[in-house]
């Protein structure tokens, strides 16, 4: 008997086409694919079904391009071996699924709460009594930071174990925030209301968890999209690339006191996103994705315009950014300051620049292309170090390829062409898993489609659900005055954690 069922980016399939395994079989099949570095978690998941839980796991092939999909059936009441003994990566998904659909594992070394669910009361778990990792010391001494943080951020909590200045250990709590987006996606019937939650998942990624969504929906439909919406959406992919890495160049130079570059970097991120709101009236392009058809079609005018402000950004990027990463007093800061190793970076599933700044390549632009990267041949940008200094340089270096892609897309950008009319309703008892590279990392949005033709689950992996860990691993034997600079480097996401 087929183990799963094999798939690409974006393609549907029929429900009762996806392999039923045991349990048993389902846990050894897919905890052993994790044993060749192709392959990863890209999503796992319950739902309930007639009395049962079904589990849908979703493991990508980042070298044949594909995944492969199974499923096993469980009672709610069942005592399970976890996938978490065998791949400490799955632990983030085991995790949620206990939390939300009450399934209980034997063994898992970390079943910790995700996001302390309101609708749960039979947990019996109070957000003020998270189970902390605890050390008895009189040496030891714990510092926390949280939830409430002054300036403009999220609810987190971070608990430092230290030893005087150095950090022996960070446990991040969130999940404070209760949003509710995947329920709401069910909830909301109409094809609008579903595309701006979509928008709101992550603010700085409006455009990558968009993308997914809509390429998820055009796909269950039946669309093609015309060229000129493959190539649009494309362009608006990196932008919001160079977009949010300027900033984080800025937000880095700023956690070591490099005056100048937090001023030079904040200052050029701000006319890369005002050309968002010259393009669809928003600044972080919010209303510029939507289903089936574009509402601001790119064209000359506006080709002009984005090169007028590549042409300004680029002289005084690249004089910054050079003279930043030539002093002393900032590679002092910088290298060997929060060092992530491939080995861990593999352990705890990390992607996208996570990943890639430990020489682990994890790019869905090159393994699961879609849209415009179909046809760019992406190589991934990777650095050996997995430290603060790896992260700040794959940001420049990916500023500058998302440039050399902006122009080559802008320049050959096609016509716009008249709207396919013809959309078909999703085909009921579907399911779909939509990837997109965020700036960030892997997005993942995965959806079923019911008995009647509507959403019946709905749900949304984003990138930071797998870095928030290696976040706490960066930090360690580290001074705490470090913090901040490794928070940085990573720049994850509370919002995009609390759904």
């Amino acid at each position: 008997m087929k183990k799963s069922i094999e798939i690409r980016n974006n393609q549907p399939v029929a429900l009762d086409a996806i392999p039923v395994l045991g349990y048993t079989d389902f846990l050894e099949h897919n905890t052993a694919l994790m044993a060749h570095k192709d392959w990863h978690c890209i999503n796992y998941f319950g739902q309930p079904v007639n009395g049962l839980i079904r589990l849908i796991c979703c493991m990508a092939n980042d070298n044949a391009r594909t995944i492969h999909v199974n499923v096993a059936l469980v009672n709610q009441s069942d005592q399970l071996p976890s996938f978490t003994r065998r791949h400490f990566s799955f632990h983030i998904f085991e995790r949620e699924i206990h939390e939300s659909l009450g399934i209980h594992y034997t063994d898992h070394p970390w079943l910790k709460p995700v996001r302390y669910p309101w609708y749960r009361a039979d947990l019996n778990q109070k957000i003020e009594n998270y189970p902390f990792y605890h050390i008895e010391s009189e040496e030891l001494h714990e510092v926390g930071v949280g939830p409430i943080h002054a300036g403009v951020i999220e609810p987190g909590h971070f608990r430092f174990i230290c030893n005087g200045e150095q950090i022996l250990h960070l446990e991040i709590h969130l999940g404070f925030q209760h949003r509710g987006i995947e329920k709401l996606m069910i909830e909301k019937k109409d094809l609008l209301s579903r595309t701006i939650l979509a928008e709101s998942i992550a603010g700085d990624t409006v455009v990558g968890h968009t993308t997914a969504f809509v390429n998820l929906w055009e796909s269950l439909s039946g669309f093609t999209p015309s060229p000129d919406l493959v190539q649009a959406r494309t362009l608006a992919l990196e932008w919001e690339r160079i977009a949010i890495h300027s900033g984080d160049l800025s937000a880095i130079a700023t956690d070591i006191a490099y005056q100048l570059g937090s001023s030079v970097f904040g200052r050029l991120r701000t006319p890369i996103i005002n050309a968002f709101q010259t393009w669809g009236g928003n600044r972080l392009a919010k209303g510029l994705i939507r289903p089936f058809r574009s509402r601001f079609p790119f064209d000359d005018t506006l080709a002009e315009n984005f090169s007028n402000v590549l042409n300004a950004y680029w002289p005084d990027y690249t004089e910054m950014f050079d003279r930043m990463i030539d002093l002393p007093s900032v590679l002092s800061r910088l290298e060997k300051t929060g060092v992530v190793t491939r080995e861990q970076n593999l352990q705890i599933g990390a992607v996208g620049m996570a990943a890639r700044s430990a020489n682990l390549e994890r790019d869905v632009r090159k393994s699961h292309p879609y849209l415009g990267y179909h046809n760019i041949n992406h190589t991934p940008v990777l650095m050996p170090q997995g430290d603060v200094y790896a992260r700040t340089q794959i940001r420049d270096s990916e500023i500058r390829q998302s440039i050399g892609y902006a122009r080559t897309l802008m320049q050959e950008m096609p016509k716009p062409s008249p709207q396919n009319t013809t959309i078909n309703p999703p085909a009921p008892n579907t399911l779909i898993v939509s990837l997109v590279e965020g700036w960030r990392g892997e997005i993942c949005h995965a959806a079923i489609i019911g008995d009647d033709g509507d959403l019946a689950l709905y749900k949304i992996k984003d990138p930071s659900m797998h870095n928030w860990t290696a976040l706490a691993l960066a930090v360690r034997n580290n001074e705490i005055s470090d913090f901040p600079i490794c928070n940085k480097s990573y720049n994850l996401s509370y919002c995009g954690f609390d759904l």
